[in-house]
């Protein structure tokens, strides 16, 4: 889903691209790593190979770990050894959601889940394999090419005339475009470090779901619950909301509007 958007945004501004599927590189084989990344000799990688089932990883945790840490450990070295770059896309769920603030690229983390433990693994391998390095912690992302928390809402409409949505969970819808867009305008920086990119505002998943039936057209009715009613098997942060103290840090647009460009851009893709 991002990788699709990252080739996007980067040939917009004519970078030379190389886009690799799963099938095509598996980031957890070191050497394959190694060999294409030789052979291409690029400026700058982008890792968005990612085991991103939060849920899974709690029955999973050696493949979350092997993709989420491992692997990225291998894309960093290899584009180490080649003198360029690594963009490493991360989450808020690194983040137990006990601050109550939005956290800044400064705060500790303190993951709750599998998923979270193994994105913030992922991250230290890194930062510590490649010194020319950009983490970027995002929340909540959505995008075309990929299952989202808006392709189940839309699909649920079409099933359903009621649905039942957790309002104590509370973070930054994030559109892959606009996300992507900024993966690019970040590279060309050379900021390296930790950099938080997350849509604009904040509300929590029920908030979500009526902003996606109000924006479709759709006559769905959305009843909130808490996340005790509607147990899962991984712990989510209430409050991951993300913000930055970076003197000079990047934007997204806002939650809205990026689901505005999603709506948009999947009904032609469709």
């Amino acid at each position: 889903m991002l990788g699709r958007d990252v080739v996007r945004a980067a040939e917009f501004v004519n970078h030379e691209v190389v886009g690799l599927t799963r099938a095509e590189l598996d980031v957890t084989d070191a050497d394959a790593v190694r060999r294409v990344i030789e052979t291409e000799a690029p400026e700058a990688v982008v890792n968005c190979a990612s085991y991103t089932d939060v849920d899974g990883a709690e029955s999973q945790p050696d493949l979350a770990m092997a993709v989420n840490a491992d692997g990225a450990g291998n894309v960093a070295a290899a584009a180490a050894a080649v003198d360029a770059a690594v963009v490493y896309p991360s989450t808020d769920y690194v983040f137990d959601g006990e601050k109550g603030l939005p956290y800044v690229e400064s705060d500790a983390p303190t993951p709750l889940s599998s998923y979270a433990r193994s994105k913030l693994a992922g991250e230290e391998a890194t930062a510590r394999m490649n010194r020319c390095h950009f983490i970027v912690r995002t929340s909540w992302l959505f995008g075309v090419g990929g299952r989202n928390f808006v392709e189940t809402m839309l699909s649920l409409a079409g099933e359903l005339s009621e649905v039942m949505v957790v309002r104590d969970q509370v973070g930054c819808p994030t559109y892959a475009g606009h996300l992507a867009d900024a993966i690019v305008r970040l590279v060309d920086t050379g900021e390296f470090g930790i950099h938080h990119l997350a849509a604009g505002g904040e509300c929590s998943w029920y908030d979500f779901a009526v902003e996606i039936f109000r924006q479709a057209g759709l006559e769905v009715r959305a009843f909130s619950c808490t996340s005790e009613e509607f147990p899962r098997p991984a712990r989510r942060p209430a409050y991951s909301v993300l913000g930055t103290d970076r003197e000079y840090g990047l934007f997204l647009p806002d939650w809205r509007e990026g689901l505005a460009s999603y709506l948009a851009e999947r009904t032609p893709a469709r």
